[in-house]
């Protein structure tokens, strides 16, 4: 509810420029809701669910927390902004119903919301429990989604598993220490002639026309696609990682700073940050082990064999040979495999050795001068 939310911001900022102390939610709710429902402005509040109100002065209050928590340092991550005024660009919009709105799904598989009616709905799949709440969710496609929280029991895996560490790249997404390489998707890199004819169509339409509506919900439908796309990757391998690991180390890598590089868009189209919070909050689920080692580690510089360091290079260096031990490493699996070690797993580092490259050899060494096979055999002459 937008208009709540900007209702519970207009009272906080005139409450700090009035140098008053903030109101308390109860204070908010009583003002902003119960004494406006009795108001011609704000008389349509009446039409709506009392619960689904409650729950926006909530958010809209843990915003404050999370910001206040957040320029104090007592919340850890990326800073957060102020709360800021819902307006009718936003095209996310979402409403949450708790329990006490008594929402059901019925026999026929519709969802029953307070106010609302019946909603034909399709589960993705069967509820485990009962749902504690439901949030409604219209994104900017037009699409809309029923997302229910429920007390899940995780399923039992493996006890004994081995232990891998990560190397996530470009070229090959993850790299394991083990050998395994798991091919990069480059869902955006394959999209982007369909997203560059969508947002061209997007451009020549009149603004405030329906034909550029219709064009704006085209573009957005076609980069849903693609966000789409990659969340389901990303579920697919961490699970997968996951189910046939019992601890995994990655790197903290700065995704922030790599997307100011003239690889942003390869860095972005790749998502490491959203795949390594599904394989920390997975590894918690399942009780395995994740461990994030420090962004300095020199994982690419140092011989997995000997642990020598031999400097920075270039990513054109795929393989190199180690000057201290004369080993030849693959990059990628080298880089995983000190991963591991960093974080102190047990891993071997007989993955990471390759066979030297094939040298092309001269001109000079490659052939035989005639001359040289007349002196070498009496039956053959020169001219």
């Amino acid at each position: 509810m937008g208009d709540a939310v900007n209702d519970v911001i207009a009272a906080r900022r005139d409450a700090y420029e009035a140098g008053e102390k903030f109101p308390s939610a109860a204070e908010l709710s009583k003002r902003l809701i119960t004494d406006a429902k009795r108001t011609s402005a704000r008389s349509w509040l009446g039409d709506v669910s009392s619960v689904v109100l409650q729950q926006a002065l909530r958010d809209a209050d843990q915003a404050y927390s999370n910001f206040f928590d957040s320029i104090s340092g007592k919340r850890k991550g990326r800073k957060s902004g102020a709360p800021r005024f819902k307006g009718r660009r936003d095209r996310r919009q979402s409403i949450r119903f708790t329990a006490n709105a008594k929402f059901s799904i019925t026999r026929g598989g519709k969802l029953r919301l307070q106010k609302i009616g019946s909603v034909p709905i399709k589960l993705s799949r069967l509820l485990p429990s009962t749902p504690s709440s439901v949030t409604v969710i219209k994104d900017a496609s037009g699409r809309y989604f029923a997302s229910f929280v429920v007390d899940v029991e995780p399923e039992p895996i493996a006890v004994e598993a081995p232990e891998i560490g990560v190397d996530l790249g470009l070229e090959h997404f993850a790299v394991l220490s083990d050998g395994t390489k798991i091919d990069a998707p480059r869902i955006l890199r394959r999209a982007e002639e369909k997203l560059k004819r969508a947002q061209r169509n997007l451009t020549r339409k009149k603004k405030g026309s329906a034909n550029r509506e219709k064009a704006r919900t085209k573009l957005a439908r076609a980069h849903a696609r693609v966000a789409d796309a990659r969340r389901d990757f990303h579920h697919q391998l961490s699970t997968h990682l996951i189910r046939e690991n019992q601890a995994i180390a990655v790197e903290d890598l700065s995704v922030s700073g790599l997307a100011r590089t003239r690889l942003a868009k390869s860095v972005l189209d790749a998502g490491w940050s959203s795949f390594t919070a599904m394989l920390e909050y997975k590894a918690t689920l399942y009780g395995r082990k994740f461990i994030r080692i420090g962004r300095f580690e020199p994982t690419s510089q140092a011989c997995s064999n000997c642990e020598s360091k031999d400097g920075p290079k270039p990513l054109r260096v795929r393989i190199w040979q180690c000057k201290a031990c004369g080993v030849w490493l693959d990059r990628d699996i080298n880089a995983a495999v000190n991963v591991a070690a960093a974080a102190g797993l047990a891993v071997t580092a007989c993955g990471a050795q390759v066979r030297p490259p094939v040298r092309v050899a001269k001109r000079v060494e490659a052939g035989t001068h005639r001359g040289d096979l007349a002196r070498r055999s009496p039956c053959i002459q020169t001219r």
